[in-house]
């Protein structure tokens, strides 16, 4: 590989990881095409080098140096595919930053993720999670996806029915989990005959009731979204942290129910027939845990589902801290809830 100049050794990671953890990368390179990536693939499995492909490096926390070759991802462009009086397919590079893209949806009136807005990382990670916030994921509005094989340098397109999405989940996570890096991703959004607004989930009608505002906009929505989100999550520009670090669990209704009795305060929403989806935040503030700090991390203090770096944390420290949280709700609730965070 020694004839890619911009291969950097040793390199640490510590920029490319929003939970600021001071790791290294054995080595380093950044893509800015699918071409570029492609033959990259191509010329590091001849060598059999472990690779990590890396976005925004918001939804991953880093216990431990990479001894391999880490890909960050700058493919970033947005090609219009497709467009009639409904709808408008956009193929959006798989580095773009998923906040700029949802921004410039909002600034062109296309309808489909402003619920989305604020969300850290990449385009080409959004499908991988499933991103949702507010009632809206990722699958609402996916096509398809173009992935590069890590195996041997080969293009692949997914449909959606490929990818098997579920809650903050698809095939990305499950059976290719590090079999693919995700170069680009088309969404379908909504033109304005088209809209279909999702307004009842969360804060969002309360805010935007505040704003005093009746007819809503695509941008209305995204505002009322941002200002939430700035309201109970730290930005990792200020404050190292990974996002939500837990998935919301799904428990039976059964078991539910039986919480409920004992805690009635305890919030649920049905999702898939018999199973209820509890706010893993609340859980964990009912465990004491909200604005508690151990060492150099702790949970945000506005936030209880937000693990924060205090300062000078390492990986291992933040993953002690999760696993003890964990415990706690277990103990407490007999609810098991498991990181949404991808620990390597």
């Amino acid at each position: 590989m020694n004839k890619h100049r911009s291969i950097k050794h040793n390199q640490s990671l510590k920029a490319f990881n929003t939970f600021g953890v001071d790791v290294s990368a054995q080595s380093f390179i950044t893509v800015t095409s699918t071409e570029e990536l492609v033959a990259l693939i191509k010329e590091v499995k001849q060598q059999e080098t472990p690779v990590l492909p890396l976005g925004g490096g918001s939804n991953i926390l880093f216990t431990k140096d990479f001894e391999g070759l880490v890909i960050k991802n700058e493919i970033a462009y947005i090609n219009k595919v497709q467009e009639d009086e409904q709808h408008i397919l956009l193929e959006v590079g798989g580095g773009y930053n998923w906040h700029e893209f949802v921004l410039h949806a909002v600034n062109n009136g296309w309808q489909g993720i402003e619920n989305l807005s604020l969300i850290p990382g990449t385009v080409g990670a959004s499908p991988i999670q499933n991103i949702g916030a507010y009632g809206v994921e990722i699958k609402d509005v996916f096509e398809s996806l173009q992935a590069v094989a890590l195996e041997d340098g080969s293009l692949h397109t997914f449909t959606k029915a490929n990818c098997d999405f579920g809650y903050r989940n698809s095939v990305f996570k499950n059976a290719l989990k590090g079999k693919f890096i995700i170069s680009s991703v088309t969404f379908r959004l909504n033109k304005p005959s088209t809209y279909r607004f999702n307004t009842s989930y969360g804060a969002i009608e309360q805010t935007l009731k505040e704003k005093g505002i009746e007819k809503v906009t695509v941008k209305d929505i995204s505002d009322a979204v941002i200002a939430i989100r700035e309201s109970k999550l730290p930005d990792p520009k200020e404050v190292g942290n990974c996002g939500s670090f837990f998935k919301n669990p799904e428990i039976p209704q059964a078991q539910y129910d039986t919480l409920k009795a004992e805690y009635p305060a305890i919030p649920g929403y049905p999702t898939t027939e018999g199973m209820i989806k509890v706010p893993a935040g609340w859980l964990i503030e009912q465990c004491g845990w909200k604005g508690k700090q151990v060492g150099n991390v702790g949970t945000y203090p506005k936030q209880a589902l937000v693990l924060i770096n205090c300062g000078g944390a390492s990986g291992e420290e933040a993953y002690a801290l999760a696993l003890e949280i964990k415990a706690s709700v277990m103990e407490k609730f007999g609810v098991s809830i498991t990181p949404e965070v991808n620990i390597l």
